[in-house]
């Protein structure tokens, strides 16, 4: 991991840090929800192996370390700073929720316990990892609670704003639980089931769209999905039901999906084809996943691709990566942030679920329920192999299942989950707040 992905100011800092005599300081980070996104009720908590990727390969290069130097931000930094960084190795402890965790506003996903310039680096690159991955299965999640049983597949790499961004959708989405994604890379690196069959252009490289079936049907099976709407939809169901078994199902991919997939249902069953499943995919999102079924299309299964790749209608999240306490010759300062509606809250802490609330405590404190926080690394070395993904879609399922029914809304519920702070966490702040520096 390439030590320069990350803001400048995390570097400078780090070398402020170093210059100060600050660096074996020990200081406390935590990675928080300050705001869901809008229309969410909770999120899905996505993206801890690429922490842990992260946090065990970081290191700085010959390379980088040269360019650092040719900055004029660090014309001041002595040659001890540069062969620290030579030398980086992160050597701290991580705790986290698991992945597939549903949290909720105001609640801590991870904490990173370090030498503060270790604590510090890892900013930047730990919030694009998890909040980009956290919106996207949750984004997955509401498409998967909108289709009410039927199967979302995950289609949105072309519309990605990275390829890597794709792929890392394509299993973020796999854990709010997609039934597979187009990203064969997604596949074989992470073990997501993959899907996806022909385009228009495979129709249109025939002169005979029955030809294009049949030779799509020769190569693939049963596992043949007809592409129907190139020229007219229906004519294209005809052309399905010419060729006959055995197939999947059909496509479509414009068009009014209400009325087309009852028309191809009439089709298909009419031409014995009644156990071929009609998929739709194209600008689909959850509301539109709703809506079709609500009115009764016959649809077996969707495609979802930009809205979900890119959690369209909900971009980015309010999350934040604030120091809370720091120790200073073994002895230990609380810190937080109290500027308006930015405040975060001092102290490492732990998250305690029961059937009736979320209570954020300090850590160490005694809760009823789950303690959700858990040790993921300890000095520098991960303790145990994490959950798989299939573990972690487990997780995410289990969790959705348990919401109350008002969370599970596509719309923002007039009453959230729960959640407050402990009596010693409340006593901790104000105490924090009375001693801040003036």
């Amino acid at each position: 991991m390439n030590g320069l992905l990350t803001d400048l100011y995390e570097l400078t800092m780090a070398a402020g840090y170093f210059a100060a005599g600050k660096s074996d300081q020990v200081a406390t980070f935590e990675f928080g929800i300050r705001r869901l996104p809008a229309h969410r009720n909770y999120v899905v908590a996505a993206g801890l192996p690429q922490v842990v990727d992260y946090l065990l390969n970081l290191r700085f290069g010959e390379e980088e370390i040269a360019y650092l130097r040719s900055l004029p931000q660090f014309a001041s930094a002595g040659s001890a700073f540069f062969d620290y960084l030579r030398g980086f190795r992160f050597t701290g402890d991580l705790f986290a929720v698991p992945e597939g965790t549903v949290l909720f506003e105001g609640e801590p996903l991870l904490t990173v316990r370090a030498p503060v310039i270790e604590a510090q680096l890892p900013e930047t690159y730990l919030l694009s990892a998890v909040t980009f991955q956290t919106l996207v299965a949750a984004k997955a999640a509401r498409c998967v609670t909108a289709a009410e049983g039927r199967s979302v597949i995950e289609f949105g790499t072309r519309r990605a704003h990275t390829p890597e961004a794709g792929t890392l959708g394509g299993r973020a989405a796999y854990i709010g639980g997609c039934a597979g994604t187009s990203n064969t890379l997604t596949g074989f690196r992470y073990g997501v089931p993959v899907m996806g069959t022909a385009a228009h252009s495979w129709v249109m490289s025939f002169s005979c769209e029955v030809d294009s079936f049949r030779k799509l049907q020769a190569l693939l099976g049963a596992n043949t999905v007809h592409l129907i709407d190139t020229y007219d939809t229906l004519e294209g169901a005809r052309r399905a039901v010419k060729v006959g078994g055995p197939m999947w199902g059909v496509r479509i991919d414009s068009g009014d999906f209400l009325a087309l997939s009852r028309a191809v249902r009439g089709i298909l069953d009419e031409g014995g084809l009644r156990e071929a499943k009609i998929m739709v995919s194209g600008d689909l999102d959850e509301y539109r996943i709703r809506d079709l079924l609500r009115a009764g299309a016959p649809i077996d299964a969707f495609g979802v691709g930009t809205q979900l790749a890119t959690s369209a209608d909900a971009p980015n999240m309010g999350a934040i990566y604030k120091m809370v306490e720091v120790e200073i010759c073994g002895i230990k300062r609380f810190t937080a942030k109290y500027s308006e509606d930015k405040i975060s809250y001092p102290g490492a802490k732990q998250v305690f679920r029961d059937k009736h609330r979320d209570v954020i405590a300090r850590s160490g404190e005694c809760g009823s329920g789950e303690a959700l926080l858990r040790p993921v690394m300890l000095g520098g070395h991960l303790i145990e192999p994490l959950p798989d993904l299939e573990q972690a879609r487990r997780r995410a399922a289990e969790s959705i299942a348990w919401l109350p029914e008002r969370l599970r809304e596509l719309e923002a519920a007039g009453e959230p989950w729960p959640v407050i702070h402990s009596r010693e966490l409340r006593a901790l702040t104000e105490q924090t707040r009375a001693n801040r520096p003036r």
